[in-house]
């Protein structure tokens, strides 16, 4: 959100330092500039992830969507430019997100985790058991190193 906001400021602030440089400033092309810097902030705001009783949202711009973590179906981790985590659930549900997001919130990961591990309990989740194995183990590395980093014994 914050990295938003910046590069909607930025833009804003070199479109005006622009119609400055070119002496064609006037109140109508700032408030044009305004309008479009907020724009560029809306569309680069990432989505906001909050867990639910027996699932996870993704509220985002334009759409909102829901998965149950203890009716998963499948996980898969795609690997490309930014890995994506992907889950899926019997309703036909799918959540697209970045794993950094369970990095930074572990309370989040800790609510996909249990969920998961019921959806194992029930026998709907399938595929992906490994890839959650995977990402548990580097979201408790990355925990421990913040711990040591904030007591101070790297």
């Amino acid at each position: 959100m914050r990295s938003a906001l910046i590069w909607g400021a930025g833009f804003f602030a070199a479109l005006m330092l622009l119609d400055w440089g070119l002496v064609r400033i006037t109140v109508m092309r700032s408030a044009g500039w305004a309008v479009l810097a907020v724009v560029l902030s809306i569309v680069l705001t990432p989505p906001r992830l909050s867990a639910r009783a027996g699932g996870l949202e993704a509220r985002g711009l334009i759409s909102r969507r829901r998965i149950r973590t203890d009716r998963l179906v499948a996980v898969d981790v795609s690997d490309g430019i930014t890995q994506r985590l992907v889950l899926s659930d019997t309703s036909g549900g799918r959540l697209e997100l970045d794993p950094r997001v369970l990095i930074t919130n572990p309370l989040l990961w800790h609510h996909l985790e249990r969920g998961a591990q019921r959806a194992l309990e029930r026998g709907t989740l399938r595929c992906g058991g490994p890839a959650l194995e995977r990402l548990g183990r580097r979201i408790d590395a990355e925990v421990c190193r913040e711990i040591s980093r904030a007591s101070g014994l790297e």
